[in-house]
C-alpha cells in the first residue's frame, strides 16, 4: 500500500536563486499536519511505510531544471512537483482560490469574484494535476486529495481510474447552500461533481457536512442516509473529522531548554505585566480588527487594568498580492496605532505588534508565556493555533479565548466562547480571562488537554484512512452483485431454457425517469425490443409497474404482453381482459385525497396521480430541499391517519403512494409461478417496491437491480441503459 498525498503545495519549495536550486520547508497548517502524520506513520508501521506527495514547488523553474528537481524531490522527499505557468497559476491562486472560492466558503459574499476567466484557470490547474499522476497510480495506492484548490480533481481521476481508492479532506468551512448557490449554476455542479469522485470526503465539523449534504441534494438531487450517498455507479460517504495537532510535539517543546530561555528572555522583557497573546496569518477571515477594537472595549471598562497588561500581537503575512489583504494590513497598522496612542504612557505600551513569520521555538516560547490566548475568527474552517496553545501548557495554566465560528469551538466548550462581531463581549471576555482563578484555569486546561491528547493529527489521519477502507469494502459488496461476468451465464441459461418467465418494471428500469412521469411514453426502441422478446413462444413477457391500467393498455395494449398495473391490483395476461387480484375496497380515496391536496398546495410544483386503488403523490420536479421535508411530513401524517385502514403508505423514488394492503408486485407475479413451470426466471426493477418480487422468486431465479444499493436481488445492473443492452441481446438470442 502506498499513500499519495496530493495537495495545491508541495511541503517543500523549491527556487532558483543565482543559478543555484534551493530547498526549503513549506510552512502553513496543512503541511505541519500532514508532516506530522506521515512523521508518526513511519514511526509505528510494522512494515515499510511508502508514500508521495504530490503538489506545486511553490515556483515556477527552468527547463534545464525540471528534470533535475523532479529527481531531487522524488529521492530526497518523497515529493513529485506538477508544474504550473505562473500566469496560470495567478489566475488560479490568487484568482479564483482566493478571491472567489476562499471569501465565499467563509462567508464574505461582498468580496467574492466571480471571473469566468480565473474558473477556467481552476478547471485547468485541477486537469494538470489530473494529467501528472496518470502515470503515477498505481492499483493499491490510496490517494488522498485535500482542500479547496483541487476539488474537481477527485472526479478527474475517479474517470481514469475508476476502482482506485480516492479520499477528500476539504480544510476550509463548506458554506450552507444559501451561500454555495451564490456560484454560477456551472460551477455549484461541477464542484459538487468533483468531490464525488472520491469514496469519502471528509469535513472538520458536523455542520460543514451537512451543509455539503443538503447541496448536493438541492443542487444534484442526491439524497443520503447517514451520510451515505447512493450514486449510478458507487456508494460515497460525507463524514466529519476534526483534524488535530501533533499534542506530544509542542507539549515537549513548550518543555525543552531552548524554549525555556527564550519563555525568561520574554518574562524579563514584558516584567510582571499579564501578557495576551493574538497570532494569525493576515486574513480578512481571521476578525484581527474585531479584536483589535474588543481589546480597545477592554482598555475602555477596565482603567485598573491599565499598565498591567500587554496585548502580544503577531501578524503573519499572507497573499501580500492581493488588494484586500493589502487594505486590511493598513487598517491594522492605524488600529494598533489609534490605541497605544489612545491608552499607552511612557513606561507601558498596550500592543507590542510584530508583522512577520516566526520560526517553531519562538512561537512556542510565545504560547509558554502568555497567561491569555485571543483568537477571534470570524469564520474558521478548524484553528490548530488554539489547539497549540493548549498544547504548549505544561503547568496547565493559562485562558483561551475562542470565537464561536472557529470548528475547534465545537470540541474546546472549557474555552471562553465568544461572538467575534460582539466587541463588548470581547472585553469582558478578556477581563474574565485575566481574573480566572488559577485553580479554574487549571481545570479547564486539563480537560481540553486530554482530549487533545486522545484525538491528534495522527488518530485524525487514521480514522480518516480507516473509513476509506470501510467504505471500499461496502463497494466492493455491493459491486459484487454486478451482474458482470455472470451475464454470460445468464445467456447460456436463456439459450438453453424452454420456458422462460421475464418481469419487468418500467419506470427507471426500461426508462429514465421523468420529471413529469405523464410524459414518460416508451421509446420506439423499448417497444421494439419488448415485441421482440415477446415475439418468441418460450418467453412469457410482463410488464409490472405502478401505473393505472388505461396508461398501461395505452402503452404496452398492443404488444404481446402481460400487464400488471398498480403494483399488483390488476392483471392482464397477454391477449385477455384486465381482473383484478381480488376485492378491494377503495373508498378510503376520498378521505386522503384532501390530505394529499393539502401537500399540493405546500410544495409547489407536486401533484397527485388518482389511480382505482391508490393515490401517489409526485415531487421529482419540486425544490429537493424542501421535498425530502414534506414527503417526511405527509408520510408521518398518512401512517398515523391510516393506522385503522387497511391500506400502506409507500414511499419510493421521488412518489408518495397509498394503496390498499396485501398487494404488491410479488403477489402478483405468484399467479405465474403458481400456474406454470419455468426453467429460466428473470426479474428487473429499480425500486424498493421491485423488492417484494425479488423475494418470493426461487433462488435460481435471475433477479437484478437497477442501481447499486443493498437489496434482495442477485445481481445489479448500474442503470436503465444497461437493462436494455440486455434485454435486447436476450431478444437477439437464437
Amino acid at each position: 500500500m502506498r499513500l499519495i498525498l496530493i495537495s495545491n503545495r508541495l511541503p517543500i519549495t523549491v527556487s532558483e536563486e543565482k543559478q543555484q536550486l534551493k530547498f526549503r520547508p513549506s510552512a502553513g497548517g496543512l503541511v505541519s499536519g500532514l508532516s506530522d502524520y506521515l512523521d508518526s506513520m513511519r514511526d509505528v508501521s510494522l512494515t515499510e511505510f511508502e508514500h508521495l506527495w504530490v503538489g506545486w514547488p511553490g515556483n515556477s523553474v527552468s527547463d534545464k531544471n525540471v528534470i533535475k528537481v523532479k529527481k531531487i524531490l522524488r529521492e530526497d522527499f518523497n515529493s513529485y512537483p506538477v508544474f504550473i505557468p505562473q500566469s496560470l497559476m495567478d489566475n488560479f491562486y490568487n484568482g479564483f482560490c482566493n478571491k472567489t472560492i476562499w471569501p465565499l466558503f467563509h462567508y464574505f459574499p461582498s468580496q467574492t469574484n466571480y471571473e469566468e476567466d480565473q474558473w477556467n484557470a481552476y478547471v485547468r490547474v485541477n486537469e494538470l494535476f489530473s494529467r501528472a499522476i496518470q502515470d503515477l497510480i498505481e492499483p493499491d495506492d490510496i490517494i488522498w486529495v485535500h482542500d479547496y484548490h483541487l476539488m474537481l480533481l477527485p472526479k478527474l481521476l475517479r474517470t481514469k481510474h475508476h476502482n482506485i481508492s480516492i479520499g477528500f479532506f476539504l480544510h476550509i468551512p463548506f458554506p450552507a447552500y444559501e451561500m454555495f448557490r451564490l456560484l454560477p449554476r456551472k460551477w455549484q455542479r461541477r464542484i459538487l461533481e468533483g468531490l464525488l469522485g472520491a469514496d469519502l470526503i471528509g469535513f472538520h465539523t458536523h455542520d460543514y457536512t451537512q451543509y455539503f449534504l443538503r447541496c448536493i441534494l438541492s443542487i444534484l438531487g442526491y439524497e443520503h442516509s447517514m451520510g451515505k450517498i447512493n450514486m449510478e455507479d458507487r456508494m460515497v460517504k460525507a463524514e466529519t473529522f476534526p483534524m488535530g495537532i501533533n499534542f506530544q510535539k509542542f507539549f515537549d517543546m513548550a518543555s525543552s531548554s531552548e524554549v525555556a530561555k527564550e519563555k525568561n528572555n520574554l518574562k524579563k522583557m514584558l516584567s510582571n505585566h499579564k501578557v495576551v497573546l493574538s497570532i494569525d496569518r493576515l486574513d480578512y477571515t481571521k476578525g484581527i480588527i474585531n479584536r483589535l477594537e474588543g481589546y480597545e472595549n477592554f482598555l475602555a471598562n477596565n482603567p485598573q487594568w491599565h499598565g498591567k497588561v500587554i496585548l502580544m500581537m503577531v501578524v503573519v503575512p499572507s497573499r501580500i498580492g492581493v488588494e484586500h489583504y493589502r487594505m486590511m494590513k493598513r487598517q491594522i497598522d492605524e488600529q494598533v496605532g489609534k490605541i497605544n496612542g489612545k491608552f499607552g504612557t511612557i513606561s507601558w505600551i498596550p500592543i507590542i505588534y510584530q508583522y512577520k513569520f516566526l520560526p517553531f521555538n519562538q512561537l512556542a516560547a510565545l504560547y509558554a508565556a502568555s497567561d491569555v490566548a485571543l483568537i477571534t475568527p470570524i469564520r474558521d474552517g478548524m484553528n490548530l493555533i488554539a489547539k497549540e496553545y493548549l498544547a504548549s501548557r505544561t503547568d496547565k495554566t493559562g485562558v483561551l479565548i475562542l470565537s464561536e465560528m472557529a470548528g475547534a469551538a465545537r470540541e474546546l466548550g472549557e474555552a471562553i466562547l465568544i461572538n467575534p462581531n460582539d466587541r463588548k463581549e470581547i472585553g469582558l471576555a478578556l477581563r474574565e480571562a485575566l481574573e480566572m482563578p488559577v485553580g479554574e484555569q487549571k481545570k479547564r486546561m486539563q480537560a481540553m488537554q486530554n482530549r487533545l491528547r486522545r484525538y491528534n493529527v495522527i488518530k485524525w489521519g487514521n480514522e480518516f484512512i480507516s473509513e476509506l477502507f470501510s467504505i471500499k469494502e461496502e463497494q466492493k459488496r455491493l459491486e459484487a452483485r454486478l451482474l458482470g461476468h455472470n451475464q454470460e451465464l445468464l445467456y447460456q441459461a436463456y439459450k438453453k431454457s424452454y420456458r422462460r418467465l421475464i418481469l419487468l418494471d418500467y419506470d427507471g428500469t426500461l426508462i429514465p425517469f421523468s420529471t413529469d412521469p405523464r410524459a414518460a411514453v416508451p421509446p420506439k426502441e423499448v417497444k421494439e425490443i419488448l415485441h421482440l422478446l415477446s415475439s418468441d413462444s418460450r418467453n412469457e413477457v410482463v410488464i409490472i409497474s405502478g401505473r393505472d391500467r388505461k396508461t398501461m393498455t395505452k402503452w404496452f395494449g398492443s404488444l404481446e404482453v402481460s400487464l400488471v398495473a398498480e403494483h399488483g391490483v390488476w392483471l392482464k395476461r397477454k391477449k385477455e381482459d384486465w381482473n383484478m387480484i381480488g376485492p378491494l375496497e377503495n373508498r378510503w380515496k376520498s378521505d386522503l385525497i384532501p390530505v394529499m391536496e393539502m401537500y399540493v398546495d405546500r410544495l409547489p410544483g407536486s401533484f397527485i396521480e388518482e389511480k382505482e386503488f391508490s393515490i401517489a403523490w409526485h415531487y421529482r420536479p419540486c425544490d429537493p430541499q424542501l421535498a425530502s421535508v414534506r414527503a417526511k411530513e405527509l408520510i408521518d401524517y398518512l401512517v398515523d391517519f391510516t393506522s385503522n385502514i387497511d391500506v400502506q403508505v409507500l414511499h419510493g423514488n421521488k412518489v408518495v403512494e397509498v394503496r390498499c394492503s396485501g398487494i404488491n408486485k410479488g403477489a402478483a407475479a405468484l399467479h405465474w409461478l403458481l400456474e406454470d413451470e419455468f426453467d429460466f426466471i428473470l426479474a428487473i426493477g429499480d425500486d424498493w417496491t421491485d423488492e417484494d418480487l425479488f423475494k418470493v422468486l426461487p433462488d435460481r431465479a435471475y433477479t437484478i437491480k437497477v442501481g447499486i444499493s443493498h437489496t434482495y436481488a442477485r445481481f445489479c445492473l448500474y442503470n436503465y441503459q444497461d437493462v436494455i443492452k440486455l434485454i435486447k441481446k436476450l431478444g437477439e438470442a437464437e
